[in-house]
């Protein structure tokens, strides 16, 4: 095992621009004195487009994740989501540079990563606490047979284009409502702009803390989205009796398959996701950037939001993959 006081993990979206980015990345790190870990995948795709680089440390092999301090993302929110799955289990932030399309929980841009990984090094960022998900899948039983967690949404989705999903909802343990749908997003605020936005679910602002339930798609009376308080337990059960077989996503990166009559329970992780912030920006800012949200004609104290950055970002939501 490598010996040293700082280890910090380097995610990286696949492209030669990204390996680019990665190498001065992992230079400076060097530079600074501390180890730059990659995970074997990564670390697999960059020596072969770099036979010259020197081996970095690799995640679970050389460095443990408990002895990551922080993970630099170069990527998208894909490539966030994906480190915040290889850092958990630690105590590790995630600090996203965003070099893909859709940059919602980047902290960075491309122009700044140099300041990025210069403030990475001095420790100067705030940590920020995120709500995450404990998913689980019960058989009939009521026996646990699938255990999972997710940052954004847990997915009950339809396993087959032709058929409808026939799903009873449960709000600690006590049933809400069954009908017909393709599926059921259920969202955390991180996740609020991502699918759960798509789909006519609320934006969620980062320091609340709820849970937000939106059916797909669904036919009933009674099928209108909801947020809970963060200490319920939502459970989205197949009822059995029907043909229709479902499929569950967490992220849009882990998925299960769910038979007629199994249950997916859904609340509250014991550990948030933790992201590495270097702006206090305000969440409405953010917001007006990313979806280009018109606020021409706003005459509220203060200073009033750049209208060039309103016009030239792109459209995203937070957390797409």
């Amino acid at each position: 095992m490598i010996e040293s006081d700082r280890y910090i993990l380097v995610v990286v979206r696949g492209g030669e621009d990204t390996r680019d980015a990665a190498d001065s990345v992992i230079t400076a790190l060097r530079t600074a004195g501390a180890v730059p870990v990659l995970d074997a995948v990564d670390a697999e795709e960059i020596c072969a487009a770099r036979p010259d680089m020197r081996g970095p440390a690799i995640l679970g092999r050389d460095v443990e994740v408990q002895q990551i301090e922080l993970a630099i993302v170069l990527g998208g929110d894909g490539s966030i989501l994906r480190a915040a799955e290889l850092v958990r289990g630690g105590t590790a932030p995630v600090l996203g540079v965003n070099l893909g399309h859709v940059g919602f929980l980047a902290e960075s841009e491309r122009d700044d990563m140099d300041e990025a990984v210069r403030r990475v090094i001095s420790r100067d960022y705030d940590v920020e606490e995120r709500l995450a998900l404990q998913v689980r899948i019960k058989d009939r039983s009521d026996a646990v047979v699938y255990e999972t967690w997710a940052l954004n949404e847990a997915t009950v989705e339809k396993a087959a284009r032709e058929r409808m999903l026939e799903v009873a909802i449960e709000v600690d343990g006590r049933p809400l409502s069954a009908f017909g749908c393709d599926g059921v997003v259920v969202s955390t605020p991180t996740g609020s702009t991502a699918y759960n936005f798509s789909a006519g679910g609320p934006v969620i602002w980062p320091t609340v803390q709820a849970i937000a339930v939106v059916p797909l798609s669904a036919h009933a009376l009674f099928a209108t989205p909801l947020v809970v308080g963060p200490d319920h337990a939502v459970a989205i059960e197949l009822i059995e009796g029907t043909d229709g077989s479902g499929v569950l996503w967490c992220d849009g990166r882990r998925s299960h398959e769910l038979p007629p009559g199994a249950r997916v329970v859904v609340r509250r992780a014991a550990e948030p996701v933790r992201l590495a912030r270097l702006h206090k920006s305000a969440f409405t800012d953010r917001l007006v950037r990313k979806f280009r949200l018109p606020v021409e004609g706003w005459r509220g104290p203060g200073t009033k939001p750049s209208t060039a950055a309103v016009r030239t970002a792109p459209p995203e939501g937070e957390g797409h993959p």
